[in-house]
């Protein structure tokens, strides 16, 4: 997933979250409760040429509980722009499996401001 990410591939990237997902974030406007509404605030951000830059994106400490058809992810997320500092990020993403595969529906990331 963050792989596409780096890639600008949105279509990979968009792959792996349901069409309801909820999406809340240190860096958004509020939450965002479907991926239309995301689409949205990305065509904002991207239109104004604020498409995020990274050198490096990559999951940490991640741990993984599965029950049935429901998973809930949670890592630290780090994240370097060029030339910049890493960005540590507390990430949990709750995903539903269904006949196609497991989906993110409900994405929650916070931005560690002090790293220890």
């Amino acid at each position: 997933m963050y792989d596409a990410f780096l890639a600008g591939d949105r279509t990979r990237f968009d792959s792996h979250l349901h069409p309801e997902v909820t999406t809340w974030e240190t860096h958004l406007p509020g939450p965002l409760r479907t991926r239309a509404e995301l689409d949205a605030y990305r065509a904002r951000r991207d239109a104004a040429g604020a498409r995020p830059s990274l050198d490096s994106l990559s999951a940490r400490e991640m741990r993984v509980d599965v029950w049935g058809d429901t998973a809930v992810a949670r890592y630290v997320l780090v994240a370097v722009a060029p030339g910049g500092e890493p960005e540590h990020t507390r990430v949990t993403d709750v995903l539903r499996r269904s006949a196609t595969g497991w989906a993110i529906v409900h994405h929650h990331a916070e931005l560690v401001r002090d790293v220890t």
